[in-house]
């Protein structure tokens, strides 16, 4: 194909249209905590992009671009947030509970089990569509359940189950 017919981008044009972030397939269950994320992730936005909204500046325009992509999908998962309210009794593991565990090697661990957005592995919170989040649902104190890893199955013991105490954002 000859060159002669390929638009070359100009030098001050900003990129063409960002696509937009994916959304899960699944429902979007949420502890309070996570839906107050969004919220304030929601108003960041809203405050970054008046900000910046007469700017002619080229990084200015490309991040105009960003947050609106950005505030599709908060707006979105806001919108489509269902509220997990803690249940009375720690007898059964769900969204919005520690649990802690022993595996098969001896290991403890701790997990809290929350929303897809509110995930932080660091912090020791998993997604509720997470793999092991999924082996851990509905479990009981004493079950041992059966958790599917790349290098290898471990069960996991459940030692104790408590309602997650999460500071807000």
């Amino acid at each position: 194909m000859s060159r002669a017919f390929v638009r070359e981008p100009d030098g001050d044009a900003a990129d063409p249209d960002l696509p937009d972030r994916p959304l899960s397939p699944h429902p979007n269950y949420v502890t309070s905590r996570g839906l107050q994320q969004l919220r304030d992730e929601l108003e960041r936005l809203q405050n970054e992009r008046r900000a910046i909204t007469d700017s002619e500046a080229l990084a200015d325009k490309q991040r105009r671009k960003e947050i609106e992509r950005d505030l599709r999908y908060v707006v979105a998962r806001t919108a489509s947030a269902q509220l997990v309210a803690p249940l009375e009794g720690n007898d059964q593991v769900r969204i919005g509970c520690r649990v802690e565990v022993v595996d098969d090697q001896g290991e403890r661990a701790s997990y809290g089990i929350v929303g897809e957005d509110e995930a932080d592995a660091q912090a020791g919170l998993v997604s509720w569509v997470s793999p092991l989040a999924r082996a851990l649902l509905q479990a009981h104190c004493g079950d041992v359940v059966r958790w599917q890893r790349p290098d290898g199955a471990r069960e996991l013991e459940i030692v104790a189950i408590s309602t997650l105490d999460l500071p807000n954002a």
